[in-house]
């Protein structure tokens, strides 16, 4: 039997520590906006090797129970990429279908470190339903392993990301996908959920507040840390909202911490696909607040990238423990990828390495590439390359279906229109 993970939780931005009452997405005596952190009973990283897949990392993930058919991610060193960067340590992070090198998310993306995470922090005798909003890959992450583990949700995603809905087999009835209209991106699907959760039978998943998000994208770094004994000198990696640069930040400073990986000294290097550059233009201009983006501008820039999954309007940027405190205390920096970029890469990469990658990933080598050309980073830096999806190829090959949604609505509608449509579906 699992044995809960024993934890408390801390106010980045004040320190107070204080306990999960079961689902804590923040401070509950309020204060000025602050991410929270888990903080573990276990100070030392041990993996658990009588678990399987992602849960090895369990003793560092704010979870109750463990779920079927989870894998953790794959962390080697690079041959063909390096060689041709000229790095002599350069490990290669990926999470997404590769069997040959031990990879086997199924959604070929590391979403599904959050939606193992995120469902084994929930109770299993909860009765109400969860809502998760997602640009994409983070629904197809959450659809499917609910769908194996039979836990009720509802997955709000725009209509123009429906093609990466995509599963091997037809999904449980469980599952219920909702999309907001043609023209509409992320942030509107994230304003239908917060309707949604007006009625008291549904409650949000929370973002990167939850803690059980963060600290399973985190394992990304733990799975480096334990192939390599060392933290990384340098984590690239592509972002959305940042939520993924932020956990591997948290579990840099956890394994500090333990004393045995050395000091955290990892500049956090993070990169989006332009036009779409709503952080890395705040960073530039060294502003913990974000610049200003229009929604109608916001949409066109989104529909526009490659990388759609990179395009959220509302990050945790500017709160404490955010992207920006993570840069500025990492001595990080933010860069750019173009689309020709992009498709560069896809070739590029899986010529070098053997496979090959989501958009969003090859934003994150354009970024490795560029600080090498600027001298960010030296050759015989160990270096962490969080490739966070890949291997669709080998992984529809063998054959798909698409999901289609259960309902299309706007996310203007009253809030009570919405819950009374959304009732029906169950």
């Amino acid at each position: 039997m699992f044995k809960p993970t024993k934890y408390s939780l801390v106010n980045v931005k004040i320190g107070r520590v204080f306990e999960d009452e079961g689902w804590t997405l923040n401070d509950p005596e309020g204060g000025d906006p602050s991410l929270i952190r888990a903080v573990y009973e276990n100070k030392e990283f041990h993996p658990c090797e009588h678990l399987d897949g992602i849960y090895r990392y369990a003793n560092w993930m704010p979870i109750k129970r463990t779920l079927r058919k989870s894998s953790a991610p794959v962390t080697y060193k690079s041959k063909g990429l390096a060689k041709f960067l000229g790095l002599e340590n350069l490990y290669i992070t990926f999470s997404g279908w590769n069997p040959k090198i031990g990879a086997k998310m199924k959604t070929c993306s590391f979403k599904e470190t959050e939606a193992y995470s995120v469902l084994a922090r929930m109770d299993s005798s909860e009765k109400r339903t969860l809502i998760v909003q997602s640009a994409g890959n983070t629904a197809r992450a959450f659809a499917q392993v609910c769908s194996d583990n039979n836990i009720p949700v509802v997955i709000c995603v725009p209509l123009d990301s429906i093609h990466d809905l995509w599963f091997r087999k037809k999904l449980r009835r469980c599952v219920k996908l909702v999309a907001v209209p043609h023209g509409c991106d992320y942030y509107d699907a994230i304003a239908l959920g917060e309707k949604l959760a007006q009625d008291p039978r549904y409650f949000l998943e929370g973002g990167a507040k939850n803690v059980a998000r963060r600290d399973g994208m985190g394992t990304t770094v733990l799975s480096f840390a334990e192939t390599t004994g060392r933290i990384p000198d340098a984590y690239f990696q592509a972002v959305g909202s940042g939520t993924g640069a932020i956990a591997a930040w948290e579990n840099a400073e956890r394994l500090a911490a333990d004393g045995r990986f050395g000091e955290n000294h990892m500049r956090v290097y993070v990169a989006q696909n332009k036009p779409f550059t709503l952080m890395h233009d705040s960073f530039k201009a060294d502003s913990r607040a974000l610049v200003d983006l229009t929604p109608e501008q916001g949409r066109h820039e989104a529909e526009i990238v490659l990388a759609k999954v990179l395009t959220n309007r509302k990050p945790p940027y500017s709160l404490a423990g955010g992207l920006y405190d993570v840069l500025k205390a990492s001595g990080g920096d933010t860069f750019l990828a173009d689309n020709n970029d992009i498709m560069y890469w896809m070739i590029q990469y899986r010529n070098l390495e053997g496979y090959e990658l989501l958009p969003a990933a090859c934003v994150a080598v354009t970024a490795l590439a560029k600080a090498i050309e600027e001298g960010k980073v030296r050759k015989d830096e160990y270096i962490m390359l969080n490739c966070t999806g890949g291997g669709t190829l080998a992984a529809m090959s063998k054959g798909f279906i698409f999901k289609e949604p259960d309902l299309i609505l706007s996310p203007d509608l009253p809030a009570e229109e919405i819950i009374n449509k959304i009732n029906k579906l169950f």
